[in-house]
């Protein structure tokens, strides 16, 4: 009984995370989450840098999403298994070395810059 359960729950999961395109850390993404505001709903774009991807492969999988606003770090982080959120499109794939870009947290202007993957 309960073996039959996780087998639907991780095929549920499956078929969530094969909607989703294929990103890494130092792509910039728009994820469009859904907001709840009393019993109204929309949908809110959010744009950055993703500064990591923990967990890949399982159903705990998380990545973390970095934009300047205003002259403001802003970082979020999203289950990719989230009923709440609707799509992720990538706008640009970064060239990056390493798997996790916190060194981006302590940079601003031009040396925050991410140079671009030209694609073969």
């Amino acid at each position: 009984m309960s073996d039959q359960l996780i087998k639907e729950f991780e095929q549920e999961y499956r078929d969530a995370v094969a909607k989703l395109p294929d990103f890494r850390a130092g792509d910039t993404v728009i994820v469009a989450v859904r907001i709840k505001e009393g019993n109204k709903e929309r949908i809110q774009n959010f744009q950055g840098t993703v500064l990591q991807r923990r967990n890949v492969g399982s159903n705990g999988e998380t990545f973390t999403v970095r934009k300047v606003s205003n002259g403001i770090g802003i970082e979020r982080i999203f289950p990719i298994s989230s009923p709440n959120i609707e799509s992720i499109k990538v706008v640009r794939r970064g060239k990056v070395r390493r798997a996790r870009l916190f060194y981006l947290r302590g940079r601003q202007g031009k040396s925050a810059r991410i140079k671009e993957k030209l694609s073969k």
